[in-house]
């Protein structure tokens, strides 16, 4: 059906506040080519279950779409009519199942030779619009915390060599309390600028006590939840025909109850009752790789979804022991209740994706003023980055956490 044909009943499936955000712009939306209207309509559809940053960039997107006149809508989107689409395509239900439409588009347009054509188009796009809607200015400075190496007795080699060229190395942390101090850092500053998910603690292990008003998710709190995906999975790689495209199909079509995530039976992390943090955790365990067996997986991933749609003003991390690597249908069997656990493996790990989570950060708005923390926990080095952090410097000055701390912030 062509987009210009769109009326406001035929978005009755979707959820309330993402059907009046449609249906307010559709005069807008029907002047859309089809090979990037179900693109947006990805997003708009799951509006009710997104952060508020993400809330804002597609209220401003639509806005902006809005605005544009019959003309400026067509030289904007040019590349896009240029798309050749199939009669298939153009029959799929892209209104009730945009995801879906957006997987086939991609193989299409891989099999028929315009892929290059529609990266052209979407990056001429993503450039007007950041031009249109500039990103806003955080609040408050962002600070990023790392905190790597749980269990491990001494680095087998140096660490933060990534991340030491850009910050001050010290050597002589004190280490006591240090996790404590750095959650009552994170609370703080939860309490100087309360924004709903703007303060996240992320754990790859069990949580340690924290300020309720901090966003927290923890891998050992979606035990029940990982257990369940595990049998789903079991269940579909045994169907007859079955393949990788197909499976992940299936994923993206969980919703939280269908892995236990929809209710509060005790108070648990894990089963939160937030219908927007329950959906960003299904997305945790069905869109990444390895999310479901790998704490440290499980926490890099975690942290840069975190950042990427959240766009919090603080975000602690905490990698933990992630168990030793096994051929994945063992792993995925759930027959082995005692795996063999690495933290020698962990700590590389999580070296690796404390440079990723700075990485990360600096794309957000703010990032000249933004800082980082990186701590080898129950250890004395830390990498601390920020405008006040002289740059590949190091320190064997003694001092703690919370002196540091108020030197970066």
């Amino acid at each position: 059906m062509p987009s210009a044909e769109l009326k406001p009943e035929q978005f009755r499936g979707y959820p309330p506040e993402a059907r009046k955000l449609v249906t307010n712009d559709l005069a807008a939306l029907q002047r859309l080519p089809l090979s990037f209207l179900p693109s947006l309509l990805r997003e708009v559809i799951d509006y009710d279950f997104k952060f508020p940053a993400e809330r804002k960039a597609i209220e401003k997107e639509l806005s902006n779409l809005s605005s544009l006149s019959v003309q400026q809508t067509k030289d904007w989107f040019q590349g896009f009519a240029q798309i050749r689409l199939s009669a298939q395509l153009e029959q799929f239900d892209w209104i009730n199942s945009p995801a879906q439409f957006v997987e086939q588009l991609s193989s299409y347009l891989w099999t028929t030779h315009q892929l290059d054509a529609f990266r052209v188009a979407a990056l001429a796009y993503a450039e007007r619009l950041r031009a249109a809607v500039p990103q806003e200015v955080p609040p408050m400075p962002r600070l990023g915390i790392t905190v790597v190496g749980q269990g491990v007795a001494r680095a087998e080699e140096p660490l933060f060599r990534k991340l030491r060229p850009h910050g001050a190395y010290f050597s002589r942390i004190q280490p006591e309390n240090g996790l404590k101090v750095l959650l009552d850092a994170v609370a703080a500053r939860a309490k100087a600028h309360p924004v709903a998910y703007g303060h996240w603690y992320i754990d790859g292990g069990q949580e340690a006590v924290h300020d309720p008003g901090l966003t927290c998710i923890s891998y050992h709190a979606l035990e029940p939840a990982r257990t369940a995906l595990s049998s789903k999975i079991r269940v579909e790689i045994e169907r007859p025909g079955m393949g990788p495209e197909t499976l992940r199909t299936v994923l993206a079509q969980l919703h939280p109850a269908d892995l236990g995530l929809d209710h509060v039976p005790d108070g648990s992390a894990a089963q939160s009752g937030d219908a927007v943090l329950d959906r960003f955790q299904v997305k945790l365990l069905t869109e990444g790789s390895g999310t479901q067996v790998f704490s440290t997986t499980f926490a890099q991933w975690a942290a840069r979804e975190a950042l990427r749609r959240a766009q919090p003003l603080t975000l602690l991390v905490r990698f933990a022991p992630r168990q030793r690597q096994k051929p994945m249908n063992e792993m995925l069997s759930g027959t082995d209740g005692h795996a063999e656990l690495d933290p020698m493996g962990s700590l590389i790990d999580a070296d690796n994706a404390a440079y990723y989570n700075w990485l990360n950060q600096r794309r957000l708005p703010g990032a000249e003023q933004s800082s980082f923390l990186v701590w080898f926990e129950n250890h004395g080095e830390v990498v601390a980055i920020g405008p006040s952090m002289a740059r590949g410097t190091e320190s064997t000055t003694a001092t703690d956490l919370q002196t540091l701390l108020s030197w970066m912030t």
